[in-house]
């Protein structure tokens, strides 16, 4: 900064843009308010159908968080601004003080355009010999004032930078970037800068100290987005590649290695949550970034031009962070490109590590050698990449390729189109790998099933469902229609896997009015008298349905029964829906186009016979896990499903997924506010004790045993949930309604057993 510019500086301008600033901060916030409380929380509330469940709901939600970042963006703006304001008037105050200092030692301070000179206050003839009589008080003053000056010219450049910064976070909308004041925000950059420096470096080179200099730093920074782009921009694809492969590789980075090799699972993590944080950004040199990482995907960029390639490494750093889902979608097809070229569209395997091959996943569950294990992760943090990846194509019926069916019934083969999921989840010959353990690693199928979890639920895998989710949409739906077609098709891909059920069941409970449907047996075509206009009333779905089998599902159930998690999910999920729909149903309010019958008694048999079913079918996989031998194998179930306590948002939470039912009933308002209704507050009471009980008795059980008494605990969940519904709304006898449910939720257990082994239900009697 020019002395000159700071001396006669006018700081009226800026004045005007910090208030000016602090005004739209001030309405900002006034408007996010209105958007959450007023927008959002009646968006949540309001009963949303069809295109709106799945578009226009999503849309308000994203419009009201779309406030909340041009408030924080402008808090941010509004604060550097008046930081810079602030500093740049200090440093003007103390030049002024500066140069008066000086003139009372008689010194005079002359400026022009690139500098400034300290000289004696005298005629120019007597100047120099002056000047050398007070070299000592020049000296001072020049560089009190070049200090001043270089002060200046740091706080205004750095507020320049981050300025320019926060605008090319985002193209469209806004960013959330949000920093108390301005050097908090170049500090960022700065340290950004060093340590994508420090990363550059050749692994050989780099010291345990740098090490921990740069583990540290991207822990601290890994949300920070002016951070996290400045690192990756200037880091490179090329070099993020280079690093995490070089630094893994023994030979080169030995010196680290044996320091710190104990640390490079913190390090992954770290540089995996500010890669995803980087990827966000819309930025030139971010742009750049994810255009040049897909086009590497399948180039090698390990020593000597060999192994790895670009996406087995790479895929190793997003196994954390919510990475951009365009950049997700096109990096899974380049590497869908790359695994038919190196599997012979799907003939055979591939991405085998050997025994001299370096490991690029440093988390024990995996090598990392495969690359889809770590992409499959990632998605399961970004359900919409997710949803869109798996229904892609990975062959098509024209390629090349040896995936066959009977084309039209004749008993021909010929080939058929796969999609990414059907290649995954039933063709796929997957390398066989270890843990750090020396065990077989379930990774790659563990994270296939999680990253469909997001991609069928529309939340990341291990979350609840929240206010917020989304109705299910048709690609979310298309989905589940291909797992459950597949797994009735063949249980035992999911019966071999068993590790893959928590996701699984949890998908499963996600769609129980689907399945309901679905199990009614109702043709959708039925006669005008309107049963399936019945079935849908008695089973509301807000957004797409998934058109399933009533076979499929049987199976389906039999499958995660044989799993303690995905058990617990589906177990705790039914029984909830079951007293979601007598609540429901049974509010005399019920507008009569809602009204799936006038009749209640029916009503409530409905729902427990079919709530009896689900219940019967999951136990009669328990019992086959469990055996004919008497054990504590029960013990395990029991006690996932009083865990499942502990997984519920705020003690009920949403168990079977908002947007999958009735988003303007009571129940869902009450979740709004962080309660549960009556009736589901009692069954679930009663779930839990039940299970919590159970899981401390001593008694040894076999699987037969558990059946059975799993039918007396059905029938008491029924009627406690039906009493409960009755006495809450005065619609009809308690006792009535308690002794109806109990009777038909014990048929539909029963029928469970029939419709798994071919007999019709009710071909066994209750009593």
């Amino acid at each position: 900064m020019d002395l000159e510019a700071l001396r006669t500086a006018d700081f009226g301008p800026l004045d005007d843009a910090v208030d000016d600033w602090s005004t739209m901060v001030g309405d900002l916030r006034t408007l996010m308010d209105s958007a959450e409380k007023g927008l959002h929380v009646a968006a949540n509330k309001a009963n949303w159908a069809g295109y709106n469940a799945t578009v226009s709901k999503e849309f308000i939600g994203k419009t009201a968080g779309e406030f909340t970042d041009a408030h924080s963006q402008a808090s941010s703006i509004h604060k550097i601004l008046a930081d810079t304001r602030d500093e740049l008037k200090l440093y003007k105050g103390q030049l002024a003080g500066a140069i008066e200092r000086g003139r009372q030692k008689n010194l005079t301070v002359i400026g022009y355009e690139g500098g400034f000179t300290v000289t004696t206050n005298v005629p120019p003839e007597g100047r120099a010999a002056q000047d050398q009589d007070n070299k000592s008080d020049i000296i001072a003053l020049r560089d009190e004032i070049q200090g001043i000056l270089d002060k200046a010219t740091e706080s205004d450049t750095t507020a320049g930078t981050v300025l320019m910064a926060i605008a090319d976070q985002s193209r469209l909308g806004f960013s959330d970037v949000d920093y108390s004041d301005r050097d908090s925000a170049a500090k960022a950059l700065k340290d950004a800068e060093e340590l994508a420096d420090l990363a550059k470096q050749k692994p050989e080179d780099l010291s345990p100290a740098e090490f921990d200099r740069l583990n540290k730093g991207l822990k601290e920074h890994a949300g920070d987005e002016l951070f996290a782009q400045r690192f990756a921009g200037r880091l490179g694809a090329q070099g993020t590649l280079d690093f995490w492969t070089g630094i893994n590789d023994p030979h080169s980075a030995w010196k680290v290695t044996q320091a710190r090799g104990d640390q490079f699972d913190d390090l992954q993590k770290s540089l995996s949550l500010t890669l995803a944080t980087a990827s966000q950004s819309d930025g030139a040199d971010m742009t750049t970034w994810k255009s040049n990482m897909i086009d590497l995907v399948d180039k090698p960029v390990g020593r000597s031009g060999g192994f790895p390639l670009g996406g087995q490494v790479m895929s190793n750093l997003m196994r954390w962070g919510d990475y951009d889902d365009r950049f997700l979608v096109d990096y899974g097809d380049k590497l869908i490109e790359t695994e038919k070229k190196f599997t012979g569209n799907g003939r055979h395997g591939a991405w085998q590590r050997m025994g001299g091959d370096p490991s690029l996943n440093r988390t024990g569950t995996d090598s990392g050698w495969d690359p889809m294990t770590g992409y499959l992760k990632a998605l399961s943090n970004s359900p919409d990449a997710a949803t869109d990846f798996f229904n892609n194509t990975f062959v098509t019926k024209d390629e090349d390729h040896d995936f066959t069916h009977d084309t039209d019934g004749d008993g021909k083969q010929g080939r058929r189109t796969l999609s990414n999921f059907d290649y995954l989840f039933e063709e796929r010959d997957w390398p066989r790998d270890q843990d750090d353990k020396g065990e077989d690693s379930i990774a790659g199928r563990n994270y296939l099933a999680a990253a469909l979890e997001a991609a069928t639920t529309g939340h990341p895998a291990g979350e609840s469902p929240t206010v917020d989710t989304p109705a299910h949409n048709a690609g979310q739906t298309k989905l589940m229609e291909s797992l459950v077609a597949s797994i009735g098709d063949d249980p035992e891909r999911l019966t071999k896997y068993g590790y893959m059920s928590d996701s699984i069941g949890q998908i499963t409970s996600e769609y129980l009015p689907d399945i309901a449907r679905a199990m009614s047996d109702v043709p959708r075509d039925s006669d005008p008298e309107g049963k399936w206009q019945n079935v849908e009333n008695r089973h509301p779905i807000n957004g797409c349905e998934a058109r399933l089998q009533h076979a499929d599902i049987t199976k389906l159930l039999f499958a995660v029964g044989q799993n303690e998690e995905g058990y617990a999910a589906v177990e705790v999920g039914q029984k909830t829906y079951m007293a979601e729909l007598m609540d429901y149903h049974l509010d005399p309010n019920l507008p009569e186009g809602q009204r799936s019958s006038h009749d209640n008694k029916l009503v409530i048999e409905l729902i427990a016979l079919q709530s009896g079913e689900v219940s019967g079918t999951l136990n009669l996989g328990v019992q086959e896990a469990i055996g004919s031998e008497a054990s504590d194998k029960d013990k395990g179930y029991e006690h996932s499903v009083a865990q499942r306590k502990n997984w519920i948002s705020g003690g009920v939470g949403t168990v079977v997924g908002v947007g999958t039912s009735f988003v303007a009933t009571p129940w869902i308002g009450a979740l709004a506010g962080g309660t549960a209704g009556t009736v589901t507050s009692v069954v679930l009471e009663s779930v839990f004790q039940d299970a919590e009980g159970h899981a401390l008795a001593n008694a040894q059980k076999t699987g037969g045993e558990f059946w059975s008494e799993g039918q007396v605990r059905n029938g008491i969940i029924a009627e406690d949930g039906a009493r409960a519904a009755a006495k809450k709304h005065e619609s009809m006898d308690v006792g009535d309604a308690g002794m109806i449910a109990k009777k038909a939720a014990a048929q539909g257990y029963l029928n469970a057993r029939g419709i798994l082994e071919g007999a019709a239900p009710g071909s066994i009697a209750a009593f």
